[in-house]
């Protein structure tokens, strides 16, 4: 690209470098970030890995099998599998059903990139799309920029697989009430994700609310609440979002004004 052409590019002149180059402010704000993600993912994984040394995983197992799949839900359903001793086909079918809602995500971050964004920034960051990072990630302004994602990646993952290391090896030596405890971290980080767009735009709010209440009605319903969580969170994204696109559109000029 000319300086010319650098000078008329946002993205430059915004952050005073190529898009997707590397910035170690956005890195760290990343790892700032990541923080209350790792201490949530610690907690959660180390009962992760209680579930995984019932199923006969050693800690190297455990680490790998976590650091490869960072899903919670996908982890467990495959641990419950392998304990009963079903086949590789049923153990990846049962996962894919299990993780099928970060397709979704996925697909939203993919609107998020810069054009001229290398293809292996993408693969990297779809590496780990889990609710968590995806939150933080889908919640900064203008384009996507990995080296944030990264930064949180950095933190989340390692803690993530630890866990369960440390949950295969300590077994039941910790109170469950500690492990719980642990866990409050990432319904903070939910908070500050969605309480600033919420408290911005009265329709973000509403839409916020009406979120919580139709999950909540969900795990009533006949039928409905016996779909999966993955399921569940698949069809009210889609519902939800579907209605708010066609009821509150946003037009392309406000939106680019809200990511100035």
């Amino acid at each position: 690209m000319e300086t010319s052409e650098k000078l008329l590019d946002p993205e430059y002149v915004q952050r005073g470098r190529p898009a997707c180059g590397f910035s170690r402010k956005v890195f760290c704000e990343g790892m700032r970030d990541g923080v209350p993600i790792a201490l949530g993912y610690f907690a959660v994984s180390f009962s992760l890995g209680i579930a995984a040394r019932k199923a006969g995983f050693t800690p190297l197992q455990g680490f790998l099998a976590s650091l490869l799949n960072n899903a919670s839900a996908g982890e467990y359903a495959a641990f419950a599998l392998i304990m009963t001793n079903a086949s590789y086909l049923e153990v990846a079918v049962i996962t894919l059903i299990a993780n099928a809602r970060y397709l979704l995500m996925s697909c939203a971050l993919a609107q998020r990139f810069a054009p001229d964004t290398p293809i292996w920034h993408r693969f990297v960051i779809g590496y780990d799309v889990t609710d968590e990072l995806f939150g933080i990630t889908i919640a900064r302004p203008g384009n996507l920029d990995p080296y944030y994602t990264y930064g949180a990646i950095l933190l989340a993952a390692p803690a993530w697989a630890s866990g369960t290391a440390l949950g295969i090896i300590a077994g039941n030596l910790l109170p469950l009430r500690a492990v719980s405890a642990l866990s409050v971290a990432l319904y903070g980080m939910f908070l500050a994700i969605i309480i600033p767009p919420a408290r911005k735009s009265r329709i973000v709010a509403v839409l916020v609310a009406v979120s919580f209440a139709l999950s909540f009605v969900c795990n009533y319903l006949p039928g409905i609440a016996s779909l999966s969580d993955g399921t569940r969170t698949i069809l009210l994204t889609v519902l939800i979002s579907g209605a708010a696109a066609v009821l509150f559109p946003v037009k392309y000029q406000e939106a680019n004004e809200d990511d100035a």
